[in-house]
Parts: structure tokens; C-alpha cells; sequence
């Protein structure tokens, strides 16, 4: 084969992966094609090598949009959490976590403590994981959730905009009990969880992370959060 007809074929490769939104495969098939030859794999391993580095490419930028559209205001991950200096907090637990399962069990999870105990950093390495494992999740707090809600009422949307929150395979809900909301502020939050709480009856796995400061006086336990972490001061 002279140079001019495999540039010919190269060109047409790479145009048959443009027009299939296969960039990765349209800048590495001639790289790996040559690796292959050199390994003598078969035509089909060449193809699987192929295949898998663009399924990977495609995961990791399904993976970063997951985790712009959940809109942290920092990026924080479990594994930057120093639980050397955080001897309370189960770092077995939170692997556990990590992995979830809470979501498919349609189980809440709730972090209580000081402020600077590391609740919003936990909270954020579990919306991180979920995103990670290509779930939806979104950060808020609890005063943004609100303020749109009642922007919504304005506009007589509100139904809109609880139907988007519930679309949320996982919600993290910072600053919960930090400042104080007013009458129509505290039933919408309860409107947004009990109305998650009921598509979770459902078997619909939609789980919220709530990162809470502890507050002086007792605190009930509510029965629908199963799992329950108190973070100390380091």
C-alpha cells in the first residue's frame, strides 16, 4: 500500500469517527494499530483496545459533567479527608458510603457536629462519589433551596421546580438548622423531603446528605435517617 492511498483511508477513518463522535478512537487507531502489529494481537483484540479507550474517555467526561452540574462550591473528596485528625468519625462507615448502597436503600444520611468538624467535607466526598458512580447529585443549602422555592412561587412555578429537585438521585443538603427560616422557608424544605420521602417509599432511589450544625439542647433522631454521624471538634 503506497502513502497516498493509506493517507486516503486514514482521512476516511478519521471522518467516519467524526461523524460518529469517536474523537478517541480517530486520534489513536493508527498509534494502537501500530502497537498491535508490533504485540501481533488479532484484528479483534486491536478492536477491543480500541473500543475500551474510548468507552473509558466517554465515562471519565460523563463523570466530570456529573460533578459540574451537582455544583459544589468546592471541589472536596473522601480521600482528602485526614480521619487521623477526625479519630470519631467510622472511616469505615464512610467507605462504606462511598460505595452506595444507602442510595439504593433509599436511605438518608445526616452528619451533625461543630462548626469546622469536617460535615460539609464528608457531604461533599459523598456527592462526589455518587457522581462517580454517574448518579445525579446536586449541593445545596438549605437557605438556596429555599430562596428558590419561594422565587418560584412568585413566578407560580413551584411545581416545576420540585419536580427538577426529584430528578436528583442524590441531594446534599448543607447548612441545615444554620440559619433560621421563616414559617413558609421551613414547609417548603419539608415539601422537598417529604415528597423525596414518599418516591423513596416507592422503591425510587432519591437519598438526601444533610450536613447540620449541632446545636445546643437535646435533638430527636428522626426514625427516617438511618444512618447518623456526630463529627466532634479535632
Amino acid at each position: 500500500m503506497n502513502q497516498t492511498t493509506q493517507a486516503l483511508e486514514h482521512a476516511s477513518v478519521r471522518q467516519y469517527c467524526k461523524v460518529l463522535r469517536m474523537p478517541v478512537i480517530g486520534s489513536n487507531f493508527v498509534r494502537l494499530s501500530e502497537q498491535a502489529i508490533k504485540e501481533q494481537r488479532s484484528h479483534i483484540g486491536y478492536l477491543e483496545a480500541l473500543l475500551t479507550m474510548e468507552a473509558e474517555e466517554r465515562d471519565r467526561h460523563a463523570i466530570q459533567k456529573r460533578i459540574r452540574d451537582a455544583k459544589l462550591p468546592r471541589l472536596k473528596t473522601l480521600e482528602e479527608f485526614d480521619f487521623n485528625q477526625a479519630h470519631q468519625i467510622p472511616a469505615a462507615k464512610i467507605r462504606e458510603l462511598a460505595e452506595g448502597g444507602y442510595i439504593e436503600r433509599a436511605e438518608p444520611v445526616v452528619f451533625m457536629g461543630e462548626c469546622g468538624t469536617g460535615k460539609t467535607h464528608l457531604a461533599t466526598g459523598l456527592c462526589v462519589a455518587a457522581c462517580r458512580q454517574k448518579r445525579r447529585a446536586r449541593f445545596t443549602t438549605a437557605a438556596n433551596l429555599v430562596n428558590e422555592l419561594v422565587e418560584a412561587r412568585q413566578q407560580n412555578a413551584v411545581k416545576r421546580v420540585l419536580v427538577r429537585w426529584l430528578r436528583y438521585d442524590v441531594i446534599v443538603l448543607d447548612e441545615v438548622g444554620y440559619v433560621p427560616l421563616a414559617e413558609i422557608g421551613a414547609e417548603f424544605l419539608f415539601q422537598v423531603i417529604a415528597e423525596r420521602a414518599e418516591r423513596a417509599a416507592r422503591r425510587e432511589p432519591s437519598r438526601i446528605v444533610s450536613a447540620e450544625p449541632w446545636r445546643c439542647g437535646r435533638k430527636r433522631k428522626s426514625r427516617s435517617f438511618q444512618s447518623f454521624y456526630r463529627a466532634k471538634p479535632r
